[in-house]
């Protein structure tokens, strides 16, 4: 039988890891315009999957501010590198979701078009044999920290862990991987029109990559006020360049303090002026009165 990602729930993970040693700190607490890296990442997870949104942590990691709702776990032992965290976060998702997309925390432009064509992955096609993994190979390299995993590979993860083969690629070994080259990737219209360069692998590693990550622009997208907001010469749509909503609302004048409503490509959002923007979002706002 045949089936599409459509058909699954698949959850976000996200792994925060603990300090780097070459950035000097937590890169989960890293400010990214106005909020932290890591809820920049969870909001775009969470935008991109139907299931629910995980963060595996170090021992101890003290975690910034996160999304209600967010469901946090812990590794048990320290310094086993991603595996350990990928056989938490797949185990803490097993129970809702089929598939996860998982991730690092440092993956500033990360957009969710990027994630829901790796899930798309997951269809067999033709062949009809289940995929495990769907391993984007961007730029000539492995992309093993922003793919999707089946969560029934926990029991292989673990065996994996207690034969102290700790990388991804042991595991790669063991099951049906399909890789997604950058062509395969941009074959989706979406991704290609939003992502042209695939910059949703670009991490960063070192204080340098952070700031020149830091110094790009936002991403650009549409606002459009309707209503009452949309008197006098604010009517029509406006492109500007915003990272969260919160940051649009203030660009057109407006202050998102639970008076106005945002719909982000026709979604509403209450109350989260830090919900990220991707690029190609259009963001409409109404009155809270006129639209609650």
């Amino acid at each position: 039988m045949t089936y599409t990602v459509y058909c699954m729930t698949s959850a976000g993970v996200v792994l925060a890891g603990g300090r780097s040693s070459r950035m000097g700190t937590a890169k989960a607490a890293l400010e990214w315009h106005g909020s932290t890296l890591l809820r920049h990442v969870t909001g775009v997870l969470r935008r991109a999957v139907d299931g629910p949104m995980i963060v595996v942590r170090a021992p101890g990691q003290a975690l910034p501010e996160l999304d209600a709702g967010v469901i946090v776990r812990e590794d048990p032992e320290e310094g086993r590198g991603p595996m350990q965290g990928l056989a938490v976060g797949l185990a803490a998702a097993a129970d809702h979701a089929e598939t996860a997309f998982v991730c690092s925390t440092d993956l500033p432009f990360l957009h969710s078009a990027f994630v829901r064509a790796v899930l798309r992955g997951f269809d067999p096609g033709e062949e009809g044999e289940p995929v495990d993994v769907v391993l984007p190979f961007v730029r000539g390299y492995r992309q093993p920290m922003a793919a999707g995993y089946r969560t029934d590979l926990v029991p292989k993860v673990e065996k994996l862990l207690e034969a102290q083969r700790l990388r991804p690629a042991h595991l790669f070994e063991e099951c049906h991987v399909r890789q997604l080259d950058d062509a395969e990737l941009l074959a989706d219209p979406r991704l290609s029109a939003v992502d042209p360069q695939l910059d949703s692998v670009v991490n960063v590693n070192e204080p340098a990559d952070y700031e020149a990550a830091r110094s790009r622009p936002a991403p650009e997208v549409v606002i459009e006020r309707y209503g009452v907001l949309a008197t006098g010469g604010a009517r029509g749509p406006r492109r500007i360049r915003a990272a969260s909503v919160a940051a649009a609302a203030e660009q057109v004048g407006l202050t998102f303090d639970g008076h106005i409503l945002a719909a982000v490509n026709g979604d509403q959002i209450r109350g989260d002026g830090q919900q990220p923007l991707l690029a190609g979002d259009t963001v409409a706002f109404i009155s809270a009165d006129a639209g609650g």
